[in-house]
């Protein structure tokens, strides 16, 4: 199997924010314009966007949280979890990767609003997911956490917190 440099040239990826690497791969030709779209959006988005992201030990994705559902999509490599807080303070988790038997699924959905974060299951490895959202990305929707303000808030995962905040 190939490794994590192969598919960051591969691909064509480059460094997100958040961690990890990235590549838009779709963006639909047409819009929502603003007058049809809920109160959290600041403009028109796009119907749909997709890209590639990949993780590779140790890093991980910090915490943030969108205003629009965003699916992901395992591809290769290895396992990861997807850490879920809701506006509650619910912590959940979604395992992606190969083996259902061990729990994981080809896809997760993570909803608009929670905070999350993607970390890989062991040492050494990396993953290949993508990610689709509907209406599409905007960075205006993008808000990465800040780890005082959010272990504040949710002071029952101020651990998990502080592993997955830079």
């Amino acid at each position: 199997m190939n490794g994590a440099k192969f598919w960051v040239d591969h691909l064509g990826l480059e460094p997100h924010p958040e961690g990890g690497f990235y590549r838009q791969t779709y963006i639909a030709g047409e819009s929502i314009a603003k007058p049809h779209l809920p109160h959290r959006y600041t403009g028109q988005r796009p119907f749909s966007t997709a890209i590639y992201f990949l993780l590779e030990y140790p890093d991980f994705s910090a915490l943030h949280r969108l205003k629009s559902d965003e699916v992901w999509h395992f591809y290769i490599g290895s396992s990861l979890t997807l850490w879920l807080i809701s506006p509650e303070g619910e912590l959940s988790s979604l395992h992606l990767g190969p083996d259902p038997g061990q729990g994981q699924s080809f896809q997760g959905v993570v909803p608009a609003g929670y905070w999350f974060a993607a970390s890989l299951d062991a040492p050494e490895t990396f993953a290949l997911v993508g990610c689709t959202m509907a209406p599409g990305f905007d960075f205006a929707d993008f808000e990465l956490a800040q780890r005082e303000q959010l272990a504040q808030q949710f002071p029952q995962h101020r651990n998990l917190i502080q592993r997955l905040t830079r």
